[in-house]
Protein backbone atom coordinates (compact mmCIF):
# COMPACT_ATOMS: atom_id res chain seq x y z
CA UNK A 1 0.00 0.00 0.00
CA UNK A 2 0.79 3.64 -0.69
CA UNK A 3 1.87 4.88 2.71
CA UNK A 4 0.71 8.43 1.62
CA UNK A 5 -3.18 7.01 1.91
CA UNK A 6 -2.87 5.78 5.29
CA UNK A 7 -3.03 7.33 8.77
CA UNK A 8 -3.70 6.14 12.06
CA UNK A 9 -6.71 4.13 13.08
CA UNK A 10 -6.87 3.04 9.42
CA UNK A 11 -7.86 -0.72 9.69
CA UNK A 12 -5.69 -2.60 7.10
CA UNK A 13 -4.92 -6.94 6.04
CA UNK A 14 -1.60 -8.15 6.92
CA UNK A 15 -1.77 -12.03 6.41
CA UNK A 16 -5.60 -12.51 6.22
CA UNK A 17 -6.02 -10.69 9.76
CA UNK A 18 -7.58 -7.22 9.99
CA UNK A 19 -5.59 -4.68 12.37
CA UNK A 20 -5.80 -0.96 13.25
CA UNK A 21 -2.60 1.17 12.35
CA UNK A 22 -1.50 2.69 15.21
CA UNK A 23 1.60 4.21 14.31
CA UNK A 24 3.64 4.91 10.76
CA UNK A 25 7.12 5.71 10.61
CA UNK A 26 10.51 6.10 8.32
CA UNK A 27 13.14 4.01 9.27
CA UNK A 28 17.00 4.96 9.05
CA UNK A 29 16.91 3.53 5.52
CA UNK A 30 14.12 5.94 4.51
CA UNK A 31 11.93 2.91 4.45
CA UNK A 32 8.34 3.27 5.88
CA UNK A 33 7.01 0.68 8.42
CA UNK A 34 3.48 0.67 10.39
CA UNK A 35 2.85 -0.35 13.90
CA UNK A 36 -0.43 -2.16 13.70
CA UNK A 37 -2.49 -4.36 16.35
CA UNK A 38 -5.56 -6.29 16.76
CA UNK A 39 -7.15 -8.34 19.98
CA UNK A 40 -3.91 -10.92 19.36
CA UNK A 41 -1.21 -9.37 18.52
CA UNK A 42 0.60 -5.91 17.94
CA UNK A 43 3.59 -5.77 15.53
CA UNK A 44 5.95 -3.28 13.26
CA UNK A 45 5.94 -4.36 9.40
CA UNK A 46 6.87 -2.78 6.32
CA UNK A 47 4.06 -0.17 5.13
CA UNK A 48 4.20 -1.91 1.45
CA UNK A 49 3.25 -5.48 2.86
CA UNK A 50 -0.20 -4.93 4.07
CA UNK A 51 -3.48 -4.71 1.91
CA UNK A 52 -6.32 -2.62 1.90
CA UNK A 53 -9.56 -4.07 2.85
CA UNK A 54 -12.24 -4.11 0.00
CA UNK A 55 -15.84 -2.79 0.91
CA UNK A 56 -18.48 -5.30 0.85
CA UNK A 57 -21.95 -5.71 2.45
CA UNK A 58 -20.52 -6.96 5.52
CA UNK A 59 -18.15 -4.03 6.11
CA UNK A 60 -20.73 -1.64 5.08
CA UNK A 61 -22.60 -2.52 7.87
CA UNK A 62 -19.69 -2.62 10.32
CA UNK A 63 -19.19 1.23 9.21
CA UNK A 64 -22.62 1.94 10.26
CA UNK A 65 -24.84 1.95 7.11
CA UNK A 66 -28.26 0.44 6.75
CA UNK A 67 -29.49 -1.92 3.69
CA UNK A 68 -32.42 1.14 2.44
CA UNK A 69 -33.22 -0.52 -1.42
CA UNK A 70 -32.13 -3.56 -3.32
CA UNK A 71 -33.47 -4.53 -6.98
CA UNK A 72 -32.13 -6.70 -9.57
CA UNK A 73 -29.96 -3.57 -10.81
CA UNK A 74 -28.54 -2.22 -7.97
CA UNK A 75 -28.20 -2.59 -4.16
CA UNK A 76 -28.49 1.02 -1.98
CA UNK A 77 -26.70 1.33 1.40
CA UNK A 78 -26.84 4.37 3.89
CA UNK A 79 -25.54 6.22 6.49
CA UNK A 80 -27.46 8.03 8.85
CA UNK A 81 -26.34 11.02 7.67
CA UNK A 82 -28.67 11.73 4.80
CA UNK A 83 -25.98 12.69 2.64
CA UNK A 84 -24.18 9.93 2.69
CA UNK A 85 -24.52 6.56 0.58
CA UNK A 86 -22.98 3.57 -0.98
CA UNK A 87 -24.40 1.93 -4.25
CA UNK A 88 -23.61 -1.61 -5.11
CA UNK A 89 -24.38 -1.88 -8.82
CA UNK A 90 -24.74 -5.46 -9.59
CA UNK A 91 -24.48 -5.39 -13.91
CA UNK A 92 -21.26 -6.50 -15.30
CA UNK A 93 -20.19 -2.45 -15.92
CA UNK A 94 -20.41 -1.51 -12.54
CA UNK A 95 -21.07 2.35 -13.68
CA UNK A 96 -23.13 3.29 -10.91
CA UNK A 97 -21.40 1.33 -8.08
CA UNK A 98 -19.24 3.55 -5.13
CA UNK A 99 -19.87 6.32 -2.43
CA UNK A 100 -21.88 9.00 -2.74
CA UNK A 101 -21.94 12.37 -0.75
CA UNK A 102 -24.12 14.72 -1.55
CA UNK A 103 -25.05 13.38 -4.84
CA UNK A 104 -21.13 13.20 -5.90
CA UNK A 105 -19.76 9.89 -6.58
CA UNK A 106 -16.28 9.84 -5.06
CA UNK A 107 -13.60 6.91 -5.66
CA UNK A 108 -14.16 4.79 -2.58
CA UNK A 109 -13.21 1.05 -2.82
CA UNK A 110 -11.38 0.26 0.15
CA UNK A 111 -12.19 0.57 4.20
CA UNK A 112 -9.34 3.22 4.85
CA UNK A 113 -10.25 5.13 1.84
CA UNK A 114 -13.84 5.82 3.89
CA UNK A 115 -12.11 6.15 6.80
CA UNK A 116 -10.28 8.74 5.72
CA UNK A 117 -13.05 10.85 3.34
CA UNK A 118 -15.29 10.56 7.05
CA UNK A 119 -12.56 11.50 8.90
CA UNK A 120 -11.69 14.77 6.60
CA UNK A 121 -15.63 15.92 6.12
CA UNK A 122 -16.60 14.98 10.46
CA UNK A 123 -13.29 15.49 12.15
CA UNK A 124 -13.97 12.16 14.17
CA UNK A 125 -13.57 8.59 12.76
CA UNK A 126 -16.26 6.52 11.46
CA UNK A 127 -17.65 3.56 14.65
CA UNK A 128 -17.24 0.42 13.52
CA UNK A 129 -19.44 -1.77 15.13
CA UNK A 130 -18.74 -5.99 15.84
CA UNK A 131 -15.71 -4.52 17.86
CA UNK A 132 -13.24 -4.11 15.22
CA UNK A 133 -13.12 -0.04 16.83
CA UNK A 134 -14.31 1.81 19.21
CA UNK A 135 -16.74 4.35 18.54
CA UNK A 136 -15.26 7.91 18.73
CA UNK A 137 -17.12 10.87 19.26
Amino acid sequence: MNVADLKIKNLVEYKNQIYTITEIFQSVEKEYFVHIENDIQRISVPADSIKPIKITEEWLERLGFSRTFSSDQSIRYERPEAFIKYDIDLSSRKILEGLKIYGNAIKCKYIHEFQNIFSCLFGKDPSLHYGYLKTES
